[in-house]
């Protein structure tokens, strides 16, 4: 875990995340000027920030949002929530989308050392009152995902196991179970476990191609092969690979929306 409430005394350790050298370089000349500051890591990619603030634990994270293979918002949903966070972009439309993420603060490129301090400061209030989990009371898929416009749907769901990182592609998503505040992804026969509500990633995914079939599942329509009675009053769908879920009344009367069934 993160250091939590932070002396006035200590040292802030901080993570630069960029994938722009010069970018980085910039950064780490401001803070080597403030004594109070000691850079633990500084990272060109996504997956290399996931892997250097498991381990190196920092206080805060300057977070660049515009990154290949990893965006700042799936780092987010990766990485410890009591972590502080300062994204960092050229873009002023991520600006909103930062805050709705529940940063600390946001730079807009090109910024100033003025500019810096006054987050940096931010950042030190918050973690000098051990604030940041309270910052964070939903899962960071979640407000990482609040994050995006709503127009936008997933095209892949990022699942960090250990310091490794998966990339699941929505279109092999076969089904999703829900696990209390937890889901499970089944994949071409192998499971990711996610801290995500099943219903906040319903909401991400494209309607004309999953259906919530019962409260506990989520599945991809490409992947059923029928619908089968299972008892006098219930159904379960069977996928192509033979898996039986359960379907409830409301998840049978989308089926045969979707599925244009009479029956």
């Amino acid at each position: 875990m993160p250091n939590g409430a932070l002396k006035p005394s200590e040292k802030l350790r901080v993570a630069i995340v960029d994938d722009e050298p010069l970018a980085r370089q910039l950064l780490r000349e401001y803070l080597d000027a403030d004594g109070r500051v000691e850079v633990a890591a500084e990272c060109a990619n996504g997956f290399e920030a996931v892997k250097a603030i498991a381990e190196q634990q920092p206080d805060l994270v300057f977070l660049d949002i515009q990154m290949p293979k990893l965006d700042g918002f799936e780092v987010l949903e990766l990485i410890d929530p009591g972590v502080a966070v300062i994204f960092v972009t050229a873009y002023d439309q991520y600006a909103m989308r930062a805050f709705e993420a529940r940063a600390v603060d946001y730079l807009l490129k090109p910024f100033g050392e003025e500019r810096l301090w006054k987050a940096l400061d931010r950042a030190r209030e918050r973690l000098a009152e051990g604030r940041m989990a309270g910052a964070f009371p939903a899962a960071r898929a979640e407000l990482a995902a609040a994050a995006r416009p709503p127009e936008q749907q997933l095209e892949r769901v990022v699942v960090r196991d250990g310091a490794k990182v998966h990339i699941v592609p929505v279109a092999k998503l076969d089904y999703v179970e829900a696990q209390d505040d937890y889901v499970c992804l089944h994949s071409e026969g192998k499971r990711y476990l996610k801290q995500q509500t099943i219903s906040a990633l319903e909401g991400q995914l494209d309607p004309r191609h999953f259906v919530r079939i019962h409260r506990s599942y989520l599945v991809r329509l490409e992947t059923i092969a029928r619908i089968e009675p299972y008892s006098k009053d219930s159904r379960v769908v069977v996928l192509t690979d033979g898996t039986q879920l359960p379907v409830s009344r409301a998840g049978h009367a989308r089926l045969k929306e979707l599925l244009g069934e009479a029956g």
